[in-house]
């Protein structure tokens, strides 16, 4: 099986997100939400789709502002529901719904999202799975997994002799900073 960076650079669809957006590290409070949305939509399907439909998932979540999708009640479920540029699923339309609203109280119990996923971490891949199946709707390890990958708290993102592995590197993101004992 070939890695991410076998074939993502200067791919049209996977290129992009690659070099500049895969393992670097984030703490905007939408980019973390959208993440993380993507990644529950992409169960099933391929990263491929998911980036295609990227721009109208964007525009059908409001620009993942947090706030507005926690907000979001049956006309927007069904709107979303029949809004052909997105993935269309009721579990997942649903899911991002209560996942907004768990990511609005963090704000009280932690000051954030970026300070609930640094305030929990080191853990390895196994605990972080655990805790998001209790906290977040429709998270699996492959979710959660790639999730946190994406955002620089898991290793394996990409290879040490990609180019991107040294940028990564440069900005210290929490899974070289620290490892769980």
């Amino acid at each position: 099986m070939s890695a991410y960076c076998d074939f993502a650079p200067g791919d049209p669809v996977h290129g992009s997100y690659h070099d500049t957006e895969y393992g670097f590290p984030t703490t905007d409070e939408a980019v973390l939400f959208e993440r993380l949305t993507l990644e529950v939509f992409q169960a099933g399907l391929s990263w491929a789709v998911i980036l295609k439909k990227r721009e109208n998932f964007r525009t059908a979540f409001d620009g993942f502002d947090v706030d507005k999708v926690a907000a979001y009640g049956d006309s927007e479920s069904t709107r979303l529901l029949a809004d052909a540029g997105i993935v269309r699923n009721k579990l997942k339309v649903a899911a991002t719904i209560d996942n907004a609203k768990v990511i609005q109280s963090f704000r009280a119990s932690h000051g954030g999202f970026a300070d609930w996923i640094a305030a929990n971490h080191p853990l390895v891949k196994e605990d972080w799975v655990k805790l998001f199946k209790m906290t977040f709707k429709f998270t699996g390890g492959e979710i959660t997994g790639e999730f946190l990958m994406s955002i620089g708290y898991l290793p394996g993102v990409h290879r040490h002799s990609c180019p991107i592995f040294d940028k990564i590197a440069a900005l210290n993101p929490p899974w070289m900073t620290s490892q769980p004992e």
